[in-house]
């Protein structure tokens, strides 16, 4: 397939010309007619002649005082008893804000008032205006994506200088600097027919630079343990997150049919992962001894919906009458929500953290949940956990804590003392040190 507008990649140099072409072309091909072109001709559109400049990565800014290849890190301070200069990607808090971007906002408020890091950040977008400060890479990142699962171009090298990369999102670029790279779960590498196709382009991504000596971050045991199964050979250190500050609750219920009423509440998008079919079932057996009890699922549509929707039409008309979806909610509501349930419901299949278990615990909300991933890591004794698939013992785990109320106070008191174990200065001691180990050639 032939490139759009080819003479825009010419200072790419031959041999990267031609490595990009290729991967590319070959992504054209394999995508098929009426995908590859518009990605090719969108590479165009990104290398059009801005003055004199006329090239594919020509035309993009180079850090100040960098001159073409030179351009690779010469310039970073050695690293002694001085802070480090960590490249740090604020990408992941850009538009609507996940669990994984609320963390990394958090990591980033902690370290920027830590003198033992200086924070240089940077943003892959071909589009987004980043905030005064931050260092944008104008890539397209599906274009960047399609190169880094291929190739060691482009190297962030020409846009930053850095003692330290630091992926907060899974995806780090290639460079001459040393890498850092957060993995919070591994399910997208199990399931990859279950992730959205620019996650299991990041795979892609994750895998190679990691086989090219990227370090691993993991959030939890349980994640590293995953990262070591499916990337072997990967090194990789545990660092724990922390539990996240709790907006104001909103002023009164938000949803009419709560009013007044007990009701246990997941906070999940619904994915595969999360297992709600298996929580609505559960809550079909214990409704029927609870009739005012109601199931709240507050989270947006995912690849599960379809289950979900079978799972409520086999319930009894009265019990699936009481399960309410509320899709996406905001800050406020999912803190009046917290503040106001009986239960968390926390069913996962899977999970690498798990930040609603511990807004659960900030919450003062006993936990019911299973024994996947890292729940029982992060969770310790808050929580009642039960197997995966046993829809019987979760529905007796759920009735209990409903009805026993020594049970709900061990559990909350569990909650508060495993909350304040955990700590963003925690965190970023951990991340600090393996900065520094990475920044002076060391390992730990």
């Amino acid at each position: 397939m032939a490139l759009h507008h080819p003479e825009h990649l010419v200072a790419l140099g031959v041999e990267e010309l031609g490595q990009v072409t290729a991967v590319l072309a070959g992504d054209a091909g394999d995508e098929g007619a009426g995908h590859g072109t518009p990605l090719l001709g969108g590479l165009a559109r990104w290398g059009r002649p801005r003055g004199r400049r006329s090239s594919l990565l020509g035309c993009l800014p180079r850090r100040p005082g960098a001159t073409g290849r030179a351009a690779t890190g010469a310039s970073v301070r050695r690293v002694g008893e001085a802070s480090v200069r960590v490249a740090f990607d604020v990408g992941p808090l850009s538009g609507r804000r996940t669990g994984i971007g609320a963390g990394v906002a958090e990591l980033e408020r902690t370290l920027a008032v830590d003198d033992r890091v200086e924070l240089v950040r940077y943003l892959l977008s071909f589009r987004a205006d980043p905030q005064p400060g931050v260092t944008r890479f104008p890539i397209p990142a599906a274009v960047a994506h399609r190169c880094w699962s291929r190739l060691d171009r482009p190297r962030a090298d020409r846009w930053l200088a850095a003692d330290v990369i630091h992926g907060t999102n899974y995806v780090v670029p290639p460079s001459r600097t040393p890498r850092l790279v957060s993995v919070y779960d591994c399910w997208f590498l199990r399931h990859p027919d279950q992730a959205h196709p620019d996650v299991v382009r990041a795979g892609r991504v994750l895998r190679r630079q990691v086989a090219r000596g990227a370090v691993v971050h993991a959030s939890s045991g349980a994640t590293a343990d995953a990262v070591r199964e499916l990337l072997p050979g990967a090194e990789v250190h545990v660092v724990h997150l922390a539990p996240l500050p709790l907006p104001e609750p909103a002023d009164r219920c938000p949803i009419a049919e709560l009013d007044g009423r007990d009701f246990v509440l997941s906070v999940a998008t619904i994915e595969r992962r999360k297992n709600l079919p298996q929580l609505v079932q559960a809550f079909g057996l214990v409704a029927a001894e609870h009739p005012e009890l109601r199931l709240v699922l507050a989270g947006g549509d995912g690849d599960d919906r379809p289950a979900v929707d079978a799972a409520l039409d086999a319930l009894p008309p009265d019990a699936g009458a009481r399960v309410l979806l509320t899709g996406y909610v905001t800050d406020p509501v999912r803190a009046w929500l917290l503040r106001h349930a009986r239960v968390l419901a926390y069913p996962s299949r899977d999970e690498g953290f798990g930040f609603p278990l511990l807004d659960a615990m900030t919450s003062g909300l006993p936990i019911v949940a299973t024994r996947a991933g890292s729940i029982p890591e992060v969770a310790a004794d808050a929580a009642v956990l039960v197997d995966v698939d046993d829809v019987d013992g979760l529905a007796t785990a759920i009735g209990s804590v409903l009805t026993d109320d020594a049970l709900r106070s061990g559990l909350v008191a569990a909650g508060a003392r495993r909350r304040d174990e955990l700590t963003w200065t925690a965190t970023a001691d951990g991340l600090v040190g393996l900065y520094r180990a990475l920044a002076t050639g060391g390992r730990r």
